[in-house]
């Protein structure tokens, strides 16, 4: 297997996949719509294409013009509040843009696809521990749903064409490259590291704590962060395994929970900077505490995520954020 066909390859979590796969010795082709990416992020070892994936004729040309191995999958719409108000383009992209991937694949006869999910399948986590693959998929908004109905559609297209798959279950995915200048951009950024960096730079008032009344070690809500370069790294983890026919789904996360003040205390820590914040009424379906069960994926893939502090996380992001 050597030649790795990326989707959103120009996006967060894409370009770090783009960088470590080229470090690992793979070729690797890009397709991404420049939507959310940035063609600055895209590595100049990759080829590039600029494709989208609700477009099978944007794209198709790239089977054609290269043997492809394997497809990792990062082209998805991820905001939460945008899904609610805006179902149906999620259910294009992150669902049918599925289907239109495995179309081509069936088509030129790649067998391997690496699918971007998330822990919103699960939705209102309910479990005292952590929480584990077999834990029931009841996703409370469009964006889990049209992740978890992609996953079906793999899982039935594996079935019925003989594909294999590996299917990553994110949970808070924060950090930036150490060796090369990516990391997290864009507008409408959702995520808690983001958020308290964008502050701490003055880019933001105050942080607004969602609820400080949770049955937790601080009254706030406890959460499981993996950094983005652990992440991918478990997805080039798993292209041995497709090679031998084994496919599955796996939690990527690190098994630790780290509160909300937890880490906002970090991230004072970190940039020397007083962050300030205020607690305002808990989200409606926000759970008390998710935190990851990823020992399958260190069992089966041989995966071990390396940065387990997380402060560690939080100043590669601040160190990305400090250059913009």
């Amino acid at each position: 297997m050597k030649n790795i066909l990326v989707t959103g390859g120009a996006g967060y979590i894409g370009s770090h996949a783009v960088v470590e796969l080229l470090d690992a010795g793979y070729d690797v082709i890009v397709l991404d719509n420049l939507e959310n990416g940035y063609i600055e992020l895209v590595d100049k070892r990759a080829k590039f294409y600029k494709g989208d994936i609700r477009e099978i004729q944007s794209f198709e040309n790239i089977f054609i013009e290269n043997k492809i191995d394997a497809v990792m999958n990062f082209a998805g719409y991820i905001k939460v509040g945008e899904s609610v108000t805006e179902p149906n383009k999620y259910y294009l992209n992150n669902t049918y843009g599925v289907m239109n991937v495995i179309e081509v694949m069936k088509k030129y006869n790649v067998k391997n696809i690496i699918f971007s999910s998330t822990a919103a399948v699960y939705g209102d986590v309910k479990c005292e521990g952590l929480v584990y693959e077999d834990y029931p998929t009841n996703p409370i908004n469009p964006y889990g749903a049209s992740k978890l109905m992609a996953e079906r559609v793999i899982i039935d297209a594996a079935k019925a064409y003989g594909l294999n798959y590996s299917i990553f279950r994110y949970f808070n995915v924060g950090g930036a490259h150490e060796k090369y200048h990516i990391g997290q951009k864009g507008d409408g950024v959702t995520a808690l590291i983001p958020i308290i960096l964008q502050t701490a730079k003055g880019e933001r008032e105050k942080l607004s704590i969602y609820g400080n009344d949770y049955a937790t070690k601080d009254g706030t809500g406890i959460r499981d962060y993996i950094h983005v370069v652990d992440l991918v790294k478990a997805h080039i983890a798993a292209l041995p395994s497709l090679e031998k026919n084994i496919s599955g789904i796996y939690n990527l996360g690190n098994g630790n929970g780290f509160s909300v003040l937890e880490m906002l205390n970090a991230a004072k820590d970190v940039t020397g900077m007083d962050i300030k914040y205020e607690f305002i009424e808990r989200r409606k379906g926000d759970p008390a505490s998710v935190v990851a069960a990823s020992s399958k994926a260190r069992d089966i893939l041989g995966w071990k995520p390396e940065y387990t502090d997380v402060d560690r996380i939080i100043e590669t992001a601040w160190n990305w954020y400090k250059s913009l």
